[in-house]
């Protein structure tokens, strides 16, 4: 490999990168004033506003630069030159979203019904039909969609499109983005859930912008992701941020995975309503807080506990990554908003000193479409790497 050619790529592809992320965070912006700020040469800015505009990524408006001297063509993003599908995959329920290029959802459609989830062809098909006729039902011109996104819970191989292992779908080993890939011929690609989850929320949520940032997920399991400038950080093996198999007491309960004391078997929904049926039969945790609210003690603690636990994990997290942001996640907590301020409370008796306000605690802005929008965000990054 000329080493040399690689350099002035890499090069390049940044610099295409940094004008194109420039023009969406100050449009409408001149020329000049992205050299300006890029310390760029105008006809090196120039070369770079010309590819992106041939893409479709950047147009000029029609407003012109006030200041003195000659007046300049604004530029902006042309946020429905580009659509992706973001789509989010669970047991019993997948989620469709169409995505601009500016990360607004445009049209949306959610399958409520799987008859064949022991069966990834049939699953692969069905979604792929779901597709296409969210397309053809809002007169989305399908040349505009440059590409697809899935998240999953589990352990995937992003690289080949696999599913190595999901224990929410009951797969193993699946070629899951070549088959949808096959059935719709749009480049399609496939990530963990949580990892898609903080992309989204990297790009287009509270943290837009962030240099460093964690995304804790709380709900039927619990997760982690880790975004650094813009890249989530995947591990060895893609499998970075399974923080809910962290041990926390190894003489603790017996965890799914076989090992006693992992983090999720203290905060999961299921071990808090297993805990909660010790001493009232209920069924979902909605259940515990609305005892808890009625003040009744044994669900006050149950909270408080789990509460704690979150604090801990976020201490933990904290001295280990020294983020600029973590962002709370997943149904417990989106759910019951009120354990953001405890948990908030509850951190000062475990952070350490030094870290203290070096950090923000917030809860995720994209809610229940995070994983579209972040699966759409990810399949625009492989596209764009691909086309830049």
């Amino acid at each position: 490999m000329d080493i040399s050619k690689h350099d002035q790529e890499f090069i390049k592809k940044k610099n295409k990168n940094m004008v194109l992320d420039l023009i969406k965070s100050s449009r409408p912006i001149s020329r000049a004033k992205i050299a300006k700020l890029t310390s760029m040469s105008a006809t090196s800015v120039g070369r770079i506003v010309n590819d992106l505009c041939q893409i479709g990524l950047v147009k000029e408006t029609e407003q012109y630069s006030s200041g003195v001297g000659r007046k300049a063509t604004m530029l902006d993003i042309d946020a429905g030159s580009v659509l992706t599908i973001g789509v989010e995959m669970d047991k019993g329920v997948i989620k469709i979203g169409i995505v601009d290029f500016d990360g607004h959802m445009i049209a949306e459609h959610t399958i409520t019904k799987l008859y064949h989830l022991d069966d990834p062809v049939k699953v692969a098909r069905e979604l792929s039909e779901s597709i296409q006729e969210l397309i053809e039902r809002n007169e989305i011109v399908i040349s505009k969609i440059i590409g697809i996104g899935i998240g999953v819970p589990g352990i995937i191989d992003t690289d080949k499109g696999t599913i190595v292992f999901s224990s929410q779908l009951g797969w193993e080993n699946v070629h899951f983005a070549d088959l949808v890939e096959s059935l719709l011929h749009i480049p399609t690609v496939i990530d963990n859930d949580l990892k898609v989850k903080a992309l989204g929320e990297t790009y287009y949520g509270f943290v837009k912008g962030s240099k460093r940032a964690v995304l804790l997920g709380f709900g039927s399991g619990v997760g982690s992701a880790l975004v650094i400038d813009g890249t989530v950080y995947r591990g060895e093996s893609n499998i970075a941020g399974e923080i809910g198999h962290s041990t926390v007491d190894p003489n603790g309960m017996l965890c799914e995975c076989g090992k006693r004391g992992c983090l999720q078997t203290y905060i999961a929904d299921f071990t808090i309503i297993q805990e909660a049926n010790k001493v009232k039969p209920v069924t979902s945790i909605k259940e515990i807080f609305d005892s808890a609210h009625n003040n009744e003690t044994w669900a006050v603690q149950i909270i408080d506990r789990a509460c704690t636990y979150i604090a801990i994990t976020v201490s933990n997290v904290v001295c280990m990554y020294n983020p600029d942001t973590i962002i709370l996640g997943g149904h417990l907590i989106e759910q019951h908003t009120e354990m953001l301020e405890t948990v908030k409370q509850k951190i000062n008796q475990f952070i350490w000193g030094p870290f203290n306000g070096t950090y923000k605690l917030v809860s995720s802005k994209l809610q229940s479409n995070a994983v579209m929008i972040g699966a759409a965000t990810l399949a625009l990054q492989q596209r764009l790497d691909h086309e830049m």
